[in-house]
């Protein structure tokens, strides 16, 4: 069985993020980019099923501009077969990344397609609904363990209550939680031998794919900063403040 991987690049998460003076957006110029944490978690969530003999096949496949080598890369290092990289310079929403990973699946016929459940630069939390919804497969999202049968995948889910337990049939859309499992770091030789896996570069027309954007982004701010804490005197003049200042209550 192959398991399908989407990986994104993205601001790495210790960066502060700086919006661009005139408001148009959030400056990427000589910042650190990495792979987006979650994903990292869906490629060490899909070797592992390779590793206990549930797979045969990792591929992972990003989409973005040629710098988006560098997630492909790390991510074979982790131990991942081949990837694809379809290059689009302009940004691209979560419904067209669902129909670009679409027609990569009815090329490379998966049996799993293991996400992160969202990224860090948008938090659409979008992508893998979508996906599922465009090829008619299960799904099971935010994912906190994965337990593969035949022809069935037991998900633990973390929901609002707690933990939801389901049983889906493959092939399946599976999105990757936060715990579902701690990613590994990438040897020497294995960086070494990641430079010698396959790396095939498409673009989105040669999937049909149209990647002009749907939504327009009209301004981007920083959030307001935040005001300085004041002391009460009294239980009276909290309420006061709280209704009268803060209109909570």
């Amino acid at each position: 069985m192959k398991v399908l991987v989407p990986v994104k690049r993205v601001v790495d998460y210790n960066v502060k993020i700086r919006v661009k003076a005139d408001g148009t957006g959030v400056d990427l110029a000589n910042v650190k980019m990495s792979m987006n944490p979650f994903d990292e978690i869906a490629v060490e969530e899909a070797i592992r099923l390779k590793e206990a003999g549930k797979a045969d096949e990792v591929i992972v496949v990003s989409i973005g501009p040629a710098q988006a080598q560098d997630v492909l890369r790390t991510a074979l290092a982790m131990g991942a077969d081949r990837a694809i990289l379809i290059t689009t310079e302009c940004p691209v929403e979560p419904l067209t990344v669902a129909k670009l990973l679409k027609a990569v699946a009815a090329q490379e016929e998966p049996g799993l397609v293991i996400l992160g459940k969202q990224a860090i630069d948008d938090d659409s939390n979008q992508t893998g609904q979508m996906l599922a919804a465009l090829l008619g497969w299960s799904q099971g999202t935010f994912a906190s363990a994965l337990e593969l049968g035949e022809g069935r995948a037991k998900v633990t889910r973390e929901v609002d209550g707690g933990l939801q337990a389901i049983e889906i049939a493959l092939p399946a859309i599976v999105t990757a939680d936060l715990r579902l499992n701690e990613p590994r770091y990438a040897s020497l030789p294995n960086i070494m031998k990641a430079k010698k896996k396959p790396l095939d570069q498409k673009s989105a027309e040669d999937f049909g794919v149209s990647t002009a954007p749907r939504l327009k982004v009209l301004r981007v701010e920083e959030p307001a900063a935040r005001a300085a804490g004041v002391k009460v005197g009294s239980v009276g003049e909290l309420l006061d403040k709280l209704k009268t200042e803060a209109g909570v209550i």
